[in-house]
């Protein structure tokens, strides 16, 4: 089975954690080569962005990343990127048909991919999966810090309308489709994702001890990571006066530290307004900026940390969540998407109702000042993640493929092109 992935806006060999890279991502990479290990060729598509990347990046055997030239390499946001839709198609056209490559189904990540996979499942009659990762309408209602166009809901309900198969995270995400785009729920598959349980290891006390100080924060402080996209959506600003809170409060006997690892992203966003913010809440002094880090480095930041906090506005699984338990690191996450899937409640984390200061310095202060029941959430969190592998996720992706693939019947379905 030869599959093409479509992940126009940002290649899954970018780092996680700053500009348009973050959990899809990982997803991408992490499913391409497992499904390359279990014998699917996958070649994944996207835009070049630097000189430098060559049009062919074998990461692994069976598995390839192909940049294509669509567009100037710099100075085009996410949201510009529509301009290069034409483009970016005609150069996986022409490196196709100067390659020999026939694929048997396309994969598109995010609506931008989807657009450019949707004409050409329809030029070669193969079936297109589409995974959305975020959704404009979701994000909408769950209060997104920028609101998303019109444009883009139509873009993704035509998506939803002619593609063959949708995967999804969580039956959540089901719901939700169901529920804001009118989506045939038989249309739907559900594939989990996975994390990387071999790198992502729990830390002996003499690794957290190692890991505090290369970070360079006090050894014996009580420590509270947050890991991801410095945006509003993601939700630091909640995360930092939430800790001004448990700072003014004082009940916490130890020394308190943040940790905020990850760069900035969005039109506008600015790793200062976080800053500003840190200094506001008077908690400037103990927040450390670390900027965003490679996976190898990310295992050091869940292990130095007493807790993991997701205060984000939505998330259609959480990645971030899954990561931290697997390091034995109990997560505080807000009670969206799929987030209460990623966390078991009580018994690896607490999840929060809503994104109140009030609320989540409770939370947060709870597992701060009561040791053993966060030891005893360490504990579970390991084998809680453990359920979560990327091998599983791609056997269950490669079982959807086949699925799709026995059922298609190409030209039999009436295009719907309107996206009302």
């Amino acid at each position: 089975m030869r599959v093409a992935m479509i992940s126009m806006h940002t290649s899954p060999l970018e780092q996680p954690g700053t500009g348009d890279a973050g959990g899809m991502n990982v997803y991408i990479h992490n499913t391409a080569a497992q499904l390359a290990k279990s014998g699917v060729e996958v070649d994944v598509f996207t835009r070049a962005t630097r000189p430098s990347q060559g049009e062919i990046v074998e990461v692994e055997p069976g598995y390839r990343v192909i940049n294509i030239v669509a567009g100037p390499y710099d100075g085009l946001d996410k949201e510009e990127l529509p301009t290069q839709l034409a483009a970016f198609a005609g150069g996986i056209v022409q490196f196709a048909r100067a390659n020999g490559g026939t694929y048997d189904l396309i994969h598109s990540h995010y609506w931008l991919s989807g657009q450019v996979g949707w004409l050409l499942a329809d030029l070669v009659g193969v079936p297109l999966v589409h995974t959305g990762h975020t959704w404009a309408a979701v994000k909408n209602a769950a209060g997104s810090d920028t609101t998303e166009s019109e444009a883009r809901r139509i873009c993704e309900q035509q998506l939803v309308d002619n593609a063959t198969t949708l995967v999804v995270n969580t039956e959540d995400e089901t719901t939700q489709l169901s529920r804001f785009y009118d989506v045939d729920p038989a249309k739907i598959a559900v594939v989990s994702p996975g994390a990387d349980t071999q790198l992502y290891t729990p830390g002996t006390n003499r690794n957290t001890e190692r890991a505090r100080r290369e970070l360079g924060v006090p050894v014996h402080a009580k420590i509270v990571a947050f890991v991801g996209r410095l945006q509003d959506f993601k939700g630091p600003q909640v995360l930092l006066r939430a800790m001004g809170e448990v700072a003014r409060r004082g009940n916490v006997s130890k020394p308190l530290r943040v940790l905020m690892c990850g760069g900035a992203s969005g039109s506008g966003a600015s790793e200062q307004r976080y800053r500003d913010i840190a200094r506001e809440e008077g908690i400037d002094t103990i927040t450390r900026f670390l900027g965003p880090r490679p996976p190898q480095e990310l295992v050091s930041v869940y292990q130095a940390a007493d807790i993991v906090a997701i205060p984000s506005y939505n998330e259609s699984f959480g990645l971030v969540a899954v990561e931290a338990q697997a390091t034995g690191t109990p997560v505080v996450a807000a009670r969206v998407g799929g987030l209460p899937l990623a966390v078991a409640e009580g018994e690896t984390g607490l999840l929060v109702d809503g994104h109140e200061t009030p609320a989540w310095a409770q939370a947060i202060e709870q597992l701060l000042v009561d040791d053993s029941l966060r030891l005893s959430m360490a504990l579970n969190a390991t084998s809680h993640a453990a359920k979560f592998s990327w091998a599983v996720s791609a056997k269950e992706l490669r079982s959807v493929y086949a699925e799709t693939l026995e059922h298609f019947v190409p030209g039999a379905d009436t295009r719907q092109a309107g996206g009302v």
